[in-house]
């Protein structure tokens, strides 16, 4: 099992990435759900604490497979088999989702994203065995910062939940301090495209939740004709909201960046844990949102809307931050999303037309930064001949 080349051509996702994205599509469903029904019942301090520990479960056993498998997806039989299993991990981890949430139960959660764990460190053992060198010490680092967390996490499903916030909290910042440990003296050989390429796709896994949420207040209109014309402002604005993050996100060249390592991978990678959390909790705002308009919840009119807005001005921030800035040279580019996320959430006291004013804001936002962009690439001067 040895690495593959940075330098390869053609390096896109495979049939069995995909699949094993599919999987991820329950997991983020599921917490997105339970996001609904705490912000409905009026606790989004509860729901907001649990959805954050829950999706980063979710979100770090996703990043952590695929930073492998960009560097030694081998595709033999093995390997297939390591990823069946930490599908099979992936659907567990779904199934404790509730709950998580509900009763702040980790254990089936846990369960599962050990299976996954596991799964991975045989994985690396497998490239500690066929590496030499450098190589071979840092798979065996991985190995065991692998191991280790994971003992953690078995020795707190044990211990009283009245200590697993911070508990918690510690084993995330241990198991993020995994791969910064093991690579300090030898990186691993991920491919820029395909890393640019995996992220991309989980982007669109986040804003489909979004496109479902939108699709449920169209369904909802129809079936309930008495709100009609108070659901379609809910279900335009979470379309256009859907269509500028896809805008914005999709329109850096990032690998070009990545491969020129004017981007640092760790700060890039990390950083879109707000940028997935933040594109999932909209879909579950939109649909607390439609929740409000037929009746469904008693919170106000402004927690609902902010249910919308505050999801999407951390989208917005957080996409800006890690990812967007690196494409833009002027002061007015940089200052586009930053602007428009002020903007977002003063759309939130716009009661029951925030989420379509914020949707118009967005378009907005695509408007001048299509305007800036053209004005800088006039300005500048012309290449060489």
């Amino acid at each position: 099992m040895t690495a593959r080349s940075r330098e390869e051509e053609f390096r896109v996702s495979t049939p069995l990435e995909l699949l094993f994205d599919l999987c991820f599509v329950v997991a983020v469903a599921q917490a997105g759900n339970r996001l609904v029904n705490a912000e409905a019942e009026g606790h989004p301090g509860y729901g907001l604490t649990s959805y954050a520990f829950v999706f980063f479960v979710i979100w770090w056993a996703w990043v952590n497979f695929t930073w492998f498998a960009s560097a030694y997806d081998t595709d033999d039989v093995a390997y297939r088999l390591a990823t069946l299993v930490q599908m099979s991990g992936v659907l567990v981890l779904a199934a404790g989702v509730p709950r998580a949430f509900d009763h702040h139960d980790f254990t089936v959660a846990v369960v599962g994203y050990l299976i996954m764990r596991a799964a991975l460190t045989l994985q690396w053992l497998r490239v500690a065995r066929s590496e030499t060198g450098p190589v071979r010490q840092t798979a065996v680092r991985y190995a065991t910062g692998l191991a280790l967390v994971q003992l953690g996490w078995l020795i707190m499903v044990l211990l009283p939940r009245s200590v697993w916030t911070w508990g918690f909290v510690t084993l995330a910042i241990c198991e993020v301090s995994v791969p910064v440990i093991a690579e300090r003296h030898q990186a691993t050989s991920w491919h820029p495209h395909h890393i640019a390429e995996r992220y991309g796709l989980f982007t669109m896994i986040i804003l489909g939740e979004t496109i479902s949420a939108s699709t449920v207040a169209v369904q909802v209109a129809l079936d309930e004709k008495n709100v009609l014309f108070d659901l379609l402002p809910i279900a335009g604005g979470g379309l256009l909201l859907v269509f500028a993050a896809y805008w914005i996100y999709f329109d850096v060249p990032i690998h070009e960046h990545l491969a020129q390592d004017e981007t640092p991978p760790f700060a890039w990678g990390y950083g879109h844990y707000f940028v997935f959390a933040s594109g999932a909790a909209v879909g579950a705002g939109l649909e607390v949102a439609v929740y409000k308009v037929i009746g469904k919840t008693h919170i106000s009119q402004l927690a609902a809307a902010a249910a919308v807005t505050v999801p999407i001005a951390v989208f917005l921030v957080a996409t800006w931050a890690v990812h967007a800035r690196h494409d833009k040279r002027e002061t007015a580019q940089w200052m586009v999303l930053p602007v428009s996320a002020v903007l977002v959430l003063a759309c939130t006291f716009a009661g029951h037309w925030a989420v379509l004013l914020s949707g118009l804001v967005s378009v907005a936002m695509i408007a001048s930064a299509v305007i800036l962009a053209a004005r800088a690439a006039a300005a500048s001067p012309p290449g060489p001949a």
